[in-house]
């Protein structure tokens, strides 16, 4: 085993990494309601490394009790992804507004983020990563954001929500031809930025981002009696099922370890070949 990869393994154990086949659960009490989390990474069918990398944790800032959460795609090498879950939270929580104004402080932070990686393009590479990330305050306030297409689905009643937006290239074609780009759906039949990516908005990918967007979409949701659960999930997963039948996969699966690794499961029966990586968080009053 090299180094990195026993780096790799201790990461995944802590709640935060890349993995060929990870799986790995938590839990904590938040202002009265019990929170549980578990996590699944399922590495695709591709020749190169696993690229998807995952947070979550449970942190005490001042007075508040914070779930931190995040599912990162990389596209073209696993170090940009890497980087963002090393950096993009300590960066979020570092806002001096953070508690206040969370989602300024989460869109000031993601700006820097990706401010910071193409500084550093010649040491990262020329790819990139999607983004989404969920912070849980106190128990009773979730605030979502993302860039690309992982995706943020909450359950309330059993009826699914998404909180995220998939950002396509072809939804985005005017921002993109006004700053000069194109969408194209050749080669294959994907819409592309100039061609090359099949996402409008992430990190990095500093020779596109000229006609890319960093900028967050940011939702901001009330978590009470008729919320079950949340799915955070890359592409993989979204690929080849609807977020209602994410739902009702594992509505009735207790453990969210369990319910992350039935996705996860479900998705490659389904032939996805990318790579997948889960979290499910639940909440027990």
């Amino acid at each position: 085993m090299t180094g990195r990869e026993i780096l790799n393994k201790v990461m995944v154990k802590a709640g935060l990494g890349p993995s060929s086949s990870e799986t790995g659960k938590g839990k904590a009490k938040m202002s009265g309601i019990k929170v549980k989390h578990g996590y699944h990474l399922v590495k695709g069918k591709s020749s190169h490394p696993m690229e998807d990398y995952l947070v979550a944790q449970f942190k005490k800032v001042d007075d508040s009790e914070l779930g931190l959460f995040a599912i990162f795609d990389g596209h073209l090498g696993h170090d940009v992804p890497d980087y963002l879950q090393s950096h993009l939270f300590n960066n979020i929580l570092k806002e001096p507004d953070f508690l206040t104004d969370t989602e300024g402080a989460i869109r000031k932070a993601y700006k820097l983020t990706d401010a910071k990686i193409l500084e550093k393009a010649v040491e990262l590479g020329r790819g990139g990563s999607t983004a989404v990330t969920a912070i849980l305050i106190d128990g009773s306030k979730l605030v979502v954001a993302n860039v690309g297409d992982s995706r943020a689905v909450i359950s309330k009643n059993g009826v699914a929500k998404q909180l995220s937006v998939d950002h396509e290239p072809s939804m985005e074609r005017p921002l993109i031809e006004k700053k000069g780009g194109f969408v194209s759906n050749l080669p294959g039949d994907v819409p592309r930025v100039d061609g090359q990516l099949a996402v409008a908005r992430a990190f990095g990918d500093r020779s596109l981002k000229a006609h890319l967007s960093s900028d967050p979409h940011v939702a901001v949701e009330t978590i009470d009696s008729d919320s079950d659960f949340f799915i955070l999930a890359s592409d993989g997963l979204w690929k080849v099922m609807s977020n209602q039948e994410a739902v009702d996969c594992i509505k009735d699966v207790k453990e969210p370890q369990a319910a992350a690794k039935r996705l996860t499961e479900e998705a490659v029966a389904r032939k996805s070949k990318d790579d997948i990586s889960c979290i499910v968080v639940k909440f027990v009053a």
